[in-house]
C-alpha cells in the first residue's frame, strides 16, 4: 500500500452540506439560517465580545479609581544596597 492509495474507511466520510441550492437539497429557502435577524443576512459579522443581548462583561464589572498611564514607579535603594552593588561589580568611583 502506498500513500496515494490511502482512503478513509467506508462510511467514515459524509457528503458536504450544500446550502442555498434550492428546496430539493433539503437546505434551501432560508439556507438553514432561520428567518430574520442579523445572522440570517449576508455580510453579517459577530461583534467582538457580543453576548447576545446580555449586558457585556466590560459594562457589568465596576470600574474603580483612576489609573494614570504615564505614572513613573520608583524603586527605593538604601546606601547599604548601593555599596553592595558597587562591591559586586567592582565600581570604585560613583
Amino acid at each position: 500500500m502506498k500513500l496515494h492509495q490511502l482512503k478513509p474507511a467506508k462510511g467514515a466520510t459524509h457528503k458536504e452540506k450544500r446550502i442555498g441550492r434550492g428546496d430539493g437539497s433539503g437546505h434551501g429557502g432560508t439556507s438553514t439560517k432561520g428567518t430574520k435577524g442579523g445572522q440570517s443576512r449576508a455580510g453579517y459579522k459577530r461583534k467582538m465580545a457580543h453576548e447576545g443581548g446580555q449586558m457585556p462583561i466590560q459594562r457589568r464589572v465596576p470600574k474603580r479609581g483612576f489609573n494614570n498611564i504615564h505614572r513613573v514607579e520608583y524603586k527605593v535603594l538604601n546606601l547599604g544596597q548601593i555599596e553592595q552593588l558597587a562591591e559586586k561589580y567592582a565600581i570604585t568611583e560613583f
